[in-house]
């Protein structure tokens, strides 16, 4: 092919130098390689699109660019082949082929990494697996893969063998693990938070160091993100998941119940005992009519049996009005329908304080959807606050 291309040079009446000869063939592999891209790139893909319309795992290739990418590795290792079919040894034979060689490396490695993300889509998508499972495993692929090619790159650039890179390597391994610690990390922590199922996509997680607090949407190699209940995002390190505490609030959502848990501060200058008078009103409620006819009964037959004057009120037992405050919310919950009657339901005292005599309410909504649950509660409490003065009490405000 040279002699082909020195007598074309003389019958133009050039003389064949090597420089002309090298520029000559520079150009002829130019236009190759241009013409070879318009053939891959505006037939066969083309081509490839239109049959891929019927096939999804062809039209997913297509979607992460494998076919271009290998169209651009035939260009590569055909300016190779016409390297060593026109040039002979020297400058331009030299640098056609290096370059095409780590053209050739980068364009497979992308290939390469197309490949390991369409699988990692298809297999999640067949079998459901932890998500963070595949992704380390891909993802630790994809380094490895990127860390050999960086190796053949080196040594295609310094003109050594492999081998003799990677002898050098091991006396920078200090290096090497102070560069990849996160990564190691990352793997170690991702093996643990994948066999004890600690963080999955979707958990919602409180992590006060990092300013996270929210659902999980991606989980990587290096790091965690967690898009905020204000839309922004926060990356946390994936090892801080096993080597620093956080809340996942997964149970409640798999639980079908949310918590309330909030008290109301009594005036503790209200709290009395009943009259006959409160007692008669508060017989017409339905939910307390029960509840006072058991209490009563069960207070006059002890009173009876053990022959007390109820004329004076610390001479026997009587009914007071935080008491039968608390027995009413409890009737007034258990009755309604947004409340979880499978869990626990408690109307308790706290320790009284200078603020008052807190009266919690302890109780779990029938969902989790955050904006029900804030209505459930808000009606919960405006009732409650609402029916004080029935019981003759007032809640506590500072002043």
């Amino acid at each position: 092919m040279r002699e082909f291309l020195i007598g074309f040079i003389r019958s133009a009446s050039l003389e064949p130098t090597e420089l002309l000869i090298g520029l000559v063939v520079l150009a002829i592999i130019a236009v190759s390689a241009i013409l070879l891209h318009l053939l891959l790139h505006t037939i066969v893909l083309r081509s490839i699109k239109r049959y891929a319309s019927s096939n999804q795992i062809l039209a997913g290739l297509l979607e992460y660019n494998l076919f271009a990418r290998l169209a651009l590795v035939a260009q590569g290792g055909v300016v190779y082949a016409q390297a060593h079919i026109w040039l002979e040894e020297g400058f331009f034979r030299d640098s056609s082929v290096t370059m095409s060689l780590l053209w050739v490396a980068l364009f497979a490695l992308l290939s390469l990494y197309a490949v390991l993300d369409k699988l990692f889509d298809l297999l999640y998508r067949v079998t459901r697996s932890p998500v963070f499972a595949m992704k380390t495993i891909v993802q630790t692929l994809k380094l490895v893969m990127g860390i050999v090619v960086g190796i053949y790159t080196i040594s295609i650039l310094a003109d050594k063998s492999p081998v003799a890179i990677l002898s050098g390597l091991g006396a920078m391994s200090a290096v090497l693990m102070l560069i990849f610690k996160d990564t190691i990390l990352g793997f170690s922590a991702g093996l643990q938070i994948t066999t004890n199922k600690m963080v999955e996509i979707g958990d919602w997680i409180e992590m006060p160091k990092y300013g996270a607090d929210g659902d999980v949407i991606d989980i990587g190699l290096n790091v965690v993100k967690v898009r905020n209940w204000d839309k922004t995002i926060t990356t946390i390190p994936t090892y801080a998941l096993v080597s620093d505490s956080f809340k996942n609030w997964r149970g409640m959502r798999e639980s079908g119940g949310r918590r309330i848990k909030r008290a109301i501060p009594i005036d503790i200058k209200t709290i009395s005992f009943l009259s006959e008078d409160d007692i008669k009103r508060l017989k017409k409620a339905h939910l307390l009519a029960p509840y006072l006819e058991t209490k009563l009964s069960e207070i006059g037959s002890y009173n009876a049996k053990n022959d007390l004057d109820p004329s004076v009120a610390i001479n026997s037992r009587r009914l007071t009005n935080i008491g039968t405050l608390r027995a009413y919310i409890m009737a007034y919950l258990k009755s309604n329908p947004n409340i979880n009657q499978e869990m626990t339901i408690m109307v308790r005292q706290l320790s009284p304080s200078q603020f008052g005599l807190p009266l919690e309410i302890y109780c779990f909504t029938s969902t989790t959807n955050w904006v029900e649950y804030e209505d459930i509660q808000s009606d919960i409490f405006d009732h409650i606050y609402s029916v004080l003065d029935e019981f003759n009490l007032k809640s506590y405000q500072y002043s």
